[in-house]
């Protein structure tokens, strides 16, 4: 459950902290990031852990998504509907998690780094968590410098 309480503030605070941005702020880089950066990893790092989850390597077309994360363009209605297709998508996947597996080694990236189910479920709410603190900070930052 920790993870659907993960979601559902994401869908939560972005809602509330970046409804109203323009373009030009979802794509202000700020450091080496933008809210645009963020939300498209988000979306990207959900779905490449629940692939992992499942016991699966990454297929072509998510090592492509990855390697554009950075790139700016996409209007933020494009990029909150990556971020929820990518939310649903892990949910109905959960939704589908035996319990018993909860201690299967998985690995996770090229290098096969080891964990197990459980470690990969912590794993996908805490580093959804952190990129919406992330978010929400340059929320706040790049409104105080528009």
């Amino acid at each position: 459950m920790p993870v659907f309480f993960s979601f559902a503030q994401v869908r939560e605070d972005l809602a509330k902290h970046i409804a109203t941005l323009t373009a030009d702020e979802v794509w202000c880089w700020v450091g080496k990031n933008s809210i645009g950066f963020h939300l498209k990893h988000l979306a990207g790092s959900v779905d490449r852990l629940t692939t992992y989850l499942a016991g699966s390597p990454l297929n072509a077309a998510q090592l492509e998504f990855l390697q554009h994360e950075h790139d700016a363009g996409d209007r933020l209605p494009e990029l909150l509907q990556l971020v929820e297709r990518a939310l649903r998508g892990a949910e109905e996947q959960l939704l589908r998690l035996d319990p018993a597996t909860l201690f299967e080694g998985r690995t996770v990236g090229r290098r096969a780094l080891p964990t197990t189910v459980l470690g990969l479920l912590v794993h996908l709410a805490e580093h959804t968590q952190r990129h919406l603190g992330q978010i929400i900070t340059l929320s706040q930052i790049v409104r105080q410098t528009a």
